[in-house]
This record gives C-alpha cells, sequence and structure tokens, in this order.
C-alpha cells in the first residue's frame, strides 16, 4: 500500500522549518491540505506559497505551542476547515544546555510547557472532534532519541521528550477503539536550525558519527518520510510505537 493523504486534512505544528516544513510538504505532495502551525506568520505564508506553487493545498496559522489560550485559539481557526485526518506535534523547544545542577527553573516551565503540555492539549482537543465525528485519525509526535537514552547538557529537553514517548503509549492504548492511531518518531542528530550548535561542535558532531552505524547524521526529508508512512493506512496495524530515525545511534 503506498503512503498516501489524499483528500486528508493534516495539522503540522512547527511547520516553518526543519522537521515540521519537510513534513508539510511530504503531506502535501501526497495530497493533504495541510495546516501549516509555528509561533511565527510570515515565515508560515512563505512555506504555505511555496507549497501551493508546487500544486498542494496549504493553509498558515500561527499558534505558540506554550500559551493555552493560542491553542483555544488555533482550535476555533480549525474547525471551519473540518475534522483532521491527521496531527503532527512536532513544535519543540530547548533553551537550556548545560548540567542538571545549574538548570533554571525557568527553563524547566518552558520546555515542558511547548515540548508537552501544549501538544498534549491539542491532541486531545483534535481527538475530542474525530471521536465526535466518529471517523479515524493519525496522531504523531515527534520526540527524540534523548527522550531514550540518557541526554548529558540536555537532560531537561529528554525529559519533556521520554514523557511524550509515555503519552504517546497510553493515547493510543485510549483512543484505539475510535480508530485512532498515535506513534512516535526519535530522531537523531537531524540537520536543522534546531540542532545546528550541535552540528557545528566538532567534538559532538565525531562523537555522534562514530557511533551512529550509518556514521553520518540526517536530514529533515528523512524524518518526513516516516512520519507519512505512520501518517498514511500504509501503517493502518501500527499503533502506541517509537520509531528511532537515527542513522543506528541507538544501535550500538
Amino acid at each position: 500500500m503506498s503512503a498516501t493523504l489524499q483528500n486528508r486534512l493534516a495539522v503540522v505544528t512547527g511547520a516553518s522549518r526543519g522537521i515540521g516544513l519537510a513534513t508539510a510538504r511530504a503531506f502535501a505532495a501526497a495530497g493533504a491540505h495541510v495546516v501549516l502551525v509555528s509561533r511565527k506568520l510570515p515565515a508560515l505564508e512563505e512555506a504555505a506559497a511555496a507549497i501551493r506553487s508546487s500544486g498542494g493545498e496549504a493553509t498558515p496559522m500561527a499558534c505558540h505551542m506554550g500559551d493555552p489560550a493560542a491553542i483555544a485559539a488555533l482550535l476555533d481557526a480549525l474547525d471551519p476547515l473540518g475534522v483532521p485526518d491527521v496531527l503532527v506535534n512536532n513544535a519543540g523547544t530547548n533553551p537550556y544546555f548545560g548540567p542538571m545542577v545549574d538548570a533554571p527553573m525557568s527553563a524547566w516551565r518552558k520546555t515542558f510547557q511547548v515540548n508537552l503540555e501544549g501538544p498534549f492539549e491539542l491532541a486531545r482537543q483534535v481527538a475530542r472532534r474525530m471521536i465526535a465525528a466518529g471517523r479515524p485519525g493519525s496522531m504523531l509526535f515527534v520526540s527524540s532519541i534523548y527522550g531514550i537514552a540518557a541526554a548529558p547538557g540536555q537532560g531537561i529537553y529528554g525529559m519533556t521528550k521520554a514523557a511524550a514517548l509515555s503519552l504517546v503509549r497510553t493515547l493510543a492504548a485510549e483512543w484505539g477503539g475510535h480508530g485512532i492511531r498515535v506513534n512516535a518518531v526519535a530522531p537523531g542528530l537531524i540537520a536543522t536550525r534546531f540542532a545546528q550548535v550541535l552540528i557545528e561542535d566538532e567534538a559532538f558532531l565525531s562523537a555522534y558519527n562514530a557511533r551512529a552505524s550509518l556514521g553520518r547524521h540526517g536530514t529533515p526529508e528523512e524524518i518526513a518520510q516516516t512520519a507519512l508512512w505512520l501518517a498514511s493506512d500504509a501503517s493502518s496495524y501500527v499503533t502506541g510505537q517509537t520509531i528511532a530515525v537515527d542513522g543506528g545511534f541507538l544501535t550500538r
């Protein structure tokens, strides 16, 4: 079965660049009407225009995933488009790099709000609409290999990503009876602006590549293809799972 999203409505957060943008492009190419969500509208409008110029359907909507009021406004704006068939919770933040002993509580709160609380609220509000409409759907949380392995220097970020994996399993169990599948992708080191500081750290990059079976970092498009498979009916019997897309980093 091919990974098609023809006539599906897909919502992708953190969609103005990186993994989110690559995912939105892949979904649109597969036939979905993609709602691109991020904090700043101008970047989203540019991304949506590029998708439309390539023959795809795209609608930009601004939303700060750490702001409950903004999430409520996003859902109100989504309702006229219909019930989403696909949700990709990709938006994330990592404001603090360093040892846990020195981590400020402000960074803790911001990271949990954006990486966990916001995605949870968006997911359950979309699920309520899916259930009320009696239609199945697919949800995807973009986690991280640091939600599976230890994350020295990125401990708070790693905790939020680990919690997301627990959330995925629970939501899959609770919503499976309604035909809603919930899965996660755990990217390794991916060439995005978000990870630029790590890629530019020669010691970190060398250590990562030495451990990764493929000996390199990945690209946003490689994550997007896994997301497309999980979003489509090609993975119709897959739920509650986490797929590490990390070049074999976790196999060592």
